[in-house]
């Protein structure tokens, strides 16, 4: 824990956008695939009804124990924390067996003909989700010690095994797609687990020999000792429960109850995150072709939020929990801290506001050639995909702001406030869900897309009446950054036109099209740059000190 939180965030939200580009470039070529050899009804299964059920069992067995053990990491008592984390095995277990019997025995089932690989699916994901938190251990303490290059590494392994192995499958036996899908969910997980069990079991043995070099005072004058000591693993068995020794109770009272406050928050986020496929799920509103389609075309309208807002949210939470302390008041802690926490939550408002706004502005004129390029003319022949992602442009800006000041929110409530919040997050679960099956049954997917842009816009309201009032009285005005500058709105306005224009006139020379959209793209962005000098010379100054370290 030595090492500087600030750069280990901003490290593991690069390493992280890098890893999602990766992720979703492999998906959209894995999609295309599957849909040109099997199908959109399989995709619909796999994407959509199976990956639903992975996505409901780790989120809510892992989410609430990960953020609680996240939280002031520098105090934990290590042997309570790997005890609590394994508590997600179990956990996992418990929803396996309740939601592999709704998705199998409850809700509308498949077609005859997918009936039995869809039932092994089920099982598949029910199994590879418990091999997973067993390793949950691991990726705490990878995470905590700031090992971020090393979670990249793994989990691009985990995603290129299950890609390759799938296709390998899928090619062989093209009737078994579903069961090649389950197959590769299970063998990945272990390749996964074996992975990081495999590298701190290394890690550790070459450890423990340099710690008993006791003798080498360049090391000690280095202040390498200090950096060892502070990592208390000397065996991998440490990484299970009940093994490291503890003078304390089996659990630490007030990660339980954090952990407890963050199991209602989970619940609540996961119905929001997922909400339109719980509904498409739970409700027969679309078929598995229709909501093939919509999760193609969701997919290709999330590619800024994943890549990018995303990985910023995640490092931003692990960053705020360290500087900023739950319990008390801003004017009683480090300044120091608050003044950089506060410059930081600014800046990334800016950032994520500016890029979501370019999504919004070039999405309407782009759409079209977008899902062109990717499916084909099949793709947008009825006009409802192109409609859908450009209404999903609007979504991406409130998702943006919502992300990272969400973000904020969660990491410096206190106990009390977050059990408050999620009376509040159970209300905007509920409107969600009801304004998403009201406003499909009248818009049909693109409902989906209005139901999120509300349930966003509320949650926003909250998060920027908690934070002016967290920073009432002081000199920090850190949603200032929310607004973007004059100049950059212009070329935005004027890039909106001109592309607009140059669809009309040019939608069947598409070089053209695109070459004027890359024309006022590169203005849009030297426009924000000449804006923002200070924020990219900031940046600049820190990459420079960071090649200077490294060639010392």
């Amino acid at each position: 824990m030595g090492r500087n939180v600030l750069k280990s965030s901003l490290q593991n939200a690069s390493f992280s956008i890098i890893f999602q580009i990766l992720f979703r470039c492999i998906t959209f070529i894995l999609n295309a695939f599957i849909i040109r050899t099997i199908g959109q009804d399989v995709l619909g299964i796999m994407n959509v009804r199976l990956l639903l059920l992975e996505s409901t069992i780790l989120f809510l067995s892992k989410e609430p124990i990960m953020k609680a053990c996240l939280t002031n990491t520098k105090a934990h008592n290590w042997a309570q924390v790997i005890n609590q984390v394994w508590l997600s095995v179990p956990i996992s277990g418990l929803l396996s067996l309740v939601l592999v019997y709704v998705w199998v025995s409850v809700l509308t089932p498949t077609d005859e003909q997918y009936l039995a690989q869809y039932r092994l699916g089920c099982y598949a994901i029910a199994l590879s989700c418990i091999i997973e938190q067993m390793t949950q251990s691991v990726v705490l303490v990878a995470q905590s010690f700031c090992f971020v290059k090393l979670r990249i590494v793994f989990e691009t392994i985990y995603i290129l095994s299950r890609t390759f192995i799938f296709v390998f499958l899928v090619v062989k036996y093209p009737s078994s797609a579903i069961n090649a899908f389950s197959i590769a969910q299970i063998i990945s997980a272990v390749i996964l687990c074996g992975l990081n069990y495999g590298f701190f079991n290394w890690y550790i043995n070459n450890l423990n020999v340099i710690r008993d070099k006791k003798n080498d005072n360049k090391m000690k004058e280095d202040g390498l000792y200090k950096d060892m000591n502070d990592f208390p693993f000397s065996s991998i068995f440490d990484f299970f429960p009940g093994i490291m020794d503890n003078i304390e109770k089996p659990l630490n009272k007030d990660l339980c109850v954090l952990t407890v406050s963050f199991v209602k928050q989970s619940v609540i986020k996961q119905v929001l995150t997922e909400g339109e496929r719980y509904v498409m799920t739970l409700s027969p509103v679309l078929t598995f072709s229709q909501q093939s389609l919509y999760d193609i075309v969701n997919n290709l309208g999330s590619l800024a939020a994943r890549f990018i807002f995303r990985p910023i949210e995640e490092s931003a939470y692990f960053y705020f929990t360290q500087m900023i302390k739950r319990d008390e008041k801003i004017q009683q802690q480090d300044q120091s801290h608050i003044s950089e926490s506060a410059n930081v939550l600014s800046q990334l408002c800016k950032v994520v506001t500016s890029i979501g706004l370019v999504v919004v502005v070039f999405g309407q004129a782009y759409s079209h050639n977008l899902l062109y390029l990717y499916g084909g003319s099949k793709l947008v022949e009825t006009g409802l995909p192109v409609t859908l992602l450009q209404s999903h442009s609007f979504a991406i800006v409130l998702l943006a702001i919502n992300g990272v000041t969400e973000g904020f929110v969660f990491a410096t409530m206190s106990n009390k406030q977050l059990d408050r919040y999620n009376y509040l997050m159970v209300v905007f679960s509920v409107m969600f869900l009801l304004i998403s099956y009201v406003l499909t049954n009248i818009f049909g997917p693109v409902g989906f897309i209005l139901a999120n842009c509300v349930n966003m816009t509320a949650r926003i309201i909250h998060s920027i009446i908690y934070i002016n009032r967290m920073y009432k009285g002081s000199p920090y005005k850190p949603l200032n950054g929310l607004y973007p500058g004059f100049k950059f709105v212009a070329i935005l306005i004027l890039s909106f036109i001109a592309t607009k224009i140059s669809e009309a006139y040019f939608q069947k020379s598409i070089t053209i099209h695109i070459l004027i959209g890359a024309i006022f793209f590169l203005m849009t962005v030297l426009t924000w740059a000449l804006e923002n000098k200070a924020l990219l010379q900031l940046g600049y100054e820190k990459y420079k000190r960071r090649l200077s370290l490294k060639e010392e």
